[in-house]
């Protein structure tokens, strides 16, 4: 099966059903109040981790996630069924972007275990909510609130202790065969490894890290040439790299020149990338023999990167030579190094699209001294905007200011300590 690494998809919630007008029909009562039913709620759009997966190949057969819609409100003031949710499940490491701008809307990654990413719009009020003294007949009722739609693009980062780098035919395949339970197909020419390998080494004891052999890296990579963009997602959550080299220069290439080069497209990429611990692996030893030219390259790579705190250490993947010290160097780096890892913080919040530029009201209503702010943008607002979170509330205090709310208020007199009520909710101004 094909490692799946990006997918773009489109995901829709649910429609609010819409509030129903009707009135009440009883013998001897010719003229029944109002009896409409709420609309139900929509489905909502929700991601939750599945340990069970490590691709995003399902994408790959289905694009398209929609929640159910509410059902409508009723007679005889029947409230409409909800909607049912869309649960959309992705493995650990998954990051959700907007597709268009490219942002992060949420890293599915340690604690973030389950996302509600849309909700499902708010059912609209039966026509029994409108009736007042003067209007006993209203027949109105409020419509649901529209679904909500996004196009995402899903990235999954390897989620891996170590990674292996190197330019094609080092040996990083036959490495990762013989260290780990992966079995990567193995072949001689550039461009092999086209997915991660990941593999597991186990040291015994309890003992051991996830390894990833990533595909090869060429020059220009941190601008997107080959695969270079598809290599350095998929390494920046690493906590080690094994640098690889052909210490018996094979195919003529010069291991220095390889390091300082693969090391220029990390740091060009993410200039954090640089700060990670790297061990130098020497391979091909078996290959280096008196008269090919090379019998010193492992003293030149010992003399280059070891006074810069990057050990090199000699190893053959094909006999094993040296491997073992390798992978026990590795672990113990592994032990000493923070285990948090890296998460991707959010970039792009769905609200912020939602709210439109519909028209509102700032009144004062003098019956009961209190600001009144309506309309169906302020509805619209409240719908998508959990009061409740930290960031739902500066996004509430944000879209007061920014809408000109707050100068409106203040332009009406509002002092500090008078209540503003918008729908359901009120609050005290304070400046």
């Amino acid at each position: 099966m094909a490692f799946a690494d990006r997918a773009r998809i489109f995901v829709k919630s649910g429609k609010g059903g819409d509030g129903h007008v009707s009135f009440r029909r009883e013998k001897y009562v010719p003229n029944g109040g109002p009896d409409g039913g709420d609309g139900g709620k929509g489905g909502s759009v929700i991601f939750v981790i599945d340990d069970g997966l490590n691709t995003l190949v399902d994408f790959r057969h289905v694009r398209k996630y929609s929640a159910e819609n509410g059902e409508e409100g009723g007679k005889k003031n029947c409230h409409g069924k909800d909607g049912n949710d869309i649960i959309i499940k992705v493995p650990e490491g998954t990051v959700i972007k907007e597709a268009q701008s490219g942002k992060v809307i949420a890293d599915m990654s340690g604690d973030n275990r389950r996302l509600v990413l849309l909700e499902g719009g708010r059912g609209g009020n039966g026509n029994q909510h409108y009736a007042t003294a003067a209007m006993q007949a209203p027949k109105y009722a409020q419509p649901g609130q529209p679904a909500k739609e996004l196009e995402l693009l899903l990235e999954l980062k390897v989620i891996a202790d170590v990674g292996l780098v190197g330019y094609p035919n080092v040996g990083k395949s036959t490495f990762l065969s013989r260290t780990t339970n992966a079995k990567p197909k193995i072949a001689n020419y550039h461009f092999t490894t086209l997915s991660p390998n990941l593999g597991v080494v186990d040291l015994g004891e309890g003992a051991g890290f996830v390894i990833a052999d990533i595909p090869g890296l060429i020059e220009g990579a941190s601008e997107g040439i080959g695969l270079g963009h598809e290599f350095l997602r998929h390494i920046e959550r690493t906590r080690v790299i094994i640098h690889i080299v052909d210490a018996a220069g094979t195919e003529g290439r010069d291991p220095v020149e390889d390091i300082y080069s693969i090391n220029q497209e990390l740091s060009k990429y993410n200039a954090d990338m640089e700060k990670k611990p790297q061990i130098i692996a020497a391979n091909k030893v078996d290959a280096i023999y008196e008269g090919s030219g090379m019998e010193d390259s492992i003293d030149r790579l010992k003399a280059e990167f070891e006074p810069k705190g990057i050990e090199v250490l000699p190893i053959s993947a094909v006999t094993g030579q040296g491997v073992k010290e390798l992978l026990y160097k590795v672990n113990s780096i592994l032990k000493d190094l923070p285990k948090e890892k890296i998460t991707f913080e959010q970039e792009f919040f769905p609200e912020d699209v939602f709210v439109s530029d519909e028209p509102y009201t700032v009144e004062f209503n003098e019956d009961d001294g209190v600001y009144v702010v309506e309309g169906p943008r302020i509805e619209k607002m409240l719908g998508y905007t959990n009061l409740e979170s930290e960031r739902g509330f500066k996004f509430f205090q944000d879209f007061l200011k920014n809408n000109g709310i707050l100068k409106e208020l203040e332009s009406l007199g509002i002092v500090d300590g008078d209540t503003v009520r918008m729908y359901g909710f009120e609050f005290d101004y304070y400046k």
